[in-house]
């Protein structure tokens, strides 16, 4: 990362830390989502005098972030960057909430001394999606286990011999991006404890002692900045960890009020303790990742390659928010006017102004994420409005145009490419009947059937016209 000479490190010498508090969380991940996120609430929790106190994170990716954090006693400068009520935000503030980094890999022994502090309230982690897995072959005698889970399941058996199986509540808020993940990983560790012949009062401890939580986040922390070294200008300094994120942020925490009392971050704006995490998953798939899914295929088939692009585009923007606030919101089943709300943040993230979104990373795996994003807010909205979403068949037609051979237009990979290839074979784009078929055949996959004919009209339409054209129809009065 590029550093100016010229300022200095950003260090205790440029920002003084605010008084030292005890080493109550453990973090496996040094990422910029733990640091724009977990760590940012933990460091306004401090802030609000609700003794959250400071994070160990621990390395294990050899990223160098923890030599990083380091030399820089810990700090890390947070840059918040989009709009908020309308309003362009560019904000930043140093975060005092992280005490060190370990590497797990050179320093295993200091994160089983931790393990046994009693200090110790907080275990979070995101470790990617893949990181909670189970891995049969992990050992308790490698220093360390190689997965994260056996790293988890060392810690608190250490833990619990630490305390002689009595005591030493601990709470684990993992962060990783499956459902039910805090239900995946205990699972995991008590599979590793059977395994590893761990003491018969470990599952009991882990019972009584340990209280896995299932989470949701939600908050866009892109990569480096264009501007850094203007941010350093502005700031005083260089930070090699500089995190920018959206203003938007989201917590949600599966758990009683007992959870609530106990955990040092109930009360702060973004932070969110449900006994049922299921409407809060349910608008992010249908609409925060399903408003992206739906429509930029459209996007990309009228020229356009951001999201911010076509956000501010005369025709495609219109598009993307009627889709999102009148098909999408009324076919969730959850509080309306809550799905209503997210829906009103999720079309202000979308026009960031400081995000270049590029729209064909977003098509990753495109075929797969209709099924699961877009397809049920189509079936949902048949179901409830006796009559198909025109703009949702619009954007379904346009993501089968989008997978022509030759006319991919932008979409990335995705492992039913060669499933495509043989589809459109022998299909001549401009026979209307031919499409027609086609589109009939290709909705089965997603059990979209009843929108057979809306999205094949479309899907001639966008062939025919082009999808500019198309789009700009639905708004005809």
């Amino acid at each position: 990362m590029p550093t100016d000479v010229h300022l200095p490190r950003l260090g205790r010498s440029v920002s003084p830390p605010l008084e030292a508090l005890p080493e109550r969380v453990l973090q496996f991940g040094t990422g910029a989502l733990l640091r724009g996120l977990p760590d940012a609430f933990i460091d306004d929790a401090n802030r609000a005098g609700f003794d959250a106190g400071r994070v160990v994170m621990v390395g294990s990716t050899g990223s160098g972030r923890t030599q990083v954090l380091g030399d820089q006693d810990g700090l890390y400068t947070l840059c918040i960057r989009g709009l908020r009520e309308g309003e362009r935000v560019d904000e930043t503030r140093v975060i005092g909430s992280v005490s060190r980094a370990v590497a797990a890999s050179d320093d295993w022994p200091a994160v089983l001394d931790l393990a046994r502090s009693p200090d110790l309230a907080l275990i979070v982690s995101n470790t990617t999606e893949v990181g909670i897995a189970d891995d049969p072959e992990d050992r308790p005698d490698l220093d360390p286990p190689r997965s994260f889970p056996g790293k988890l399941a060392a810690v608190l058996s250490t833990r619990a011999e630490s305390v002689g199986y009595r005591g030493g509540d601990v709470v684990i808020l993992p962060c990783e991006l499956i459902d039910g993940n805090g239900d995946r990983l205990r699972e995991i560790v008590l599979a590793h404890a059977e395994r590893w012949h761990l003491d018969r009062r470990f599952a009991e401890w882990l019972d009584r002692s340990v209280t896995f939580c299932n989470t949701l986040v939600d908050r866009i922390v892109p990569g480096t900045p264009d501007d850094l070294p203007a941010l350093y200008d502005r700031v005083g300094y260089t930070d090699d960890l500089l995190t920018v994120a959206e203003p938007y942020r989201l917590w949600a925490i599966e758990g009683g009020a007992d959870l609530a009392t106990r955990l040092p971050l109930t009360g702060l704006d973004g932070i969110v303790v449900t006994d049922d995490l299921t409407p809060y998953r349910e608008r992010k798939v249908r609409i925060l990742n399903g408003g992206h899914t739906a429509t930029v295929p459209t996007a990309l088939l009228c020229g356009l390659s951001t999201v911010g692009a076509a956000m501010d585009d005369e025709v495609v923007g219109p598009f993307i928010r009627r889709l999102i606030r009148d098909e999408v919101v009324p076919s969730l089943d959850i509080d309306l006017a809550m799905a209503a709300a997210f829906a009103d943040d999720v079309i202000e993230r979308f026009a960031n102004p400081f995000v270049d979104h590029a729209l064909r990373d977003i098509t990753f795996q495109q075929t797969a994420k209709l099924g699961v994003r877009v397809a049920p807010s189509v079936r949902r909205y048949w179901e409830k409005m006796e009559e198909a979403p025109p703009l949702l068949c619009v954007g379904v037609a346009a993501f089968l145009s989008a997978t022509r051979p030759g006319e991919i237009h932008g979409l990335a990979a995705d492992a039913a490419a060669d499933d495509w290839r043989a589809r459109w074979e022998g299909v001549d784009p401009t026979d209307e009947a031919a499409l027609r078929a086609f589109a009939a055949a290709a909705l089965r996959m997603w059990d979209l059937e009843v929108v057979a004919e809306p999205v094949a009209d479309a899907l001639v339409a966008i062939e025919r016209d082009g999808c500019r054209a198309v789009v700009a129809s639905c708004f005809d009065a």
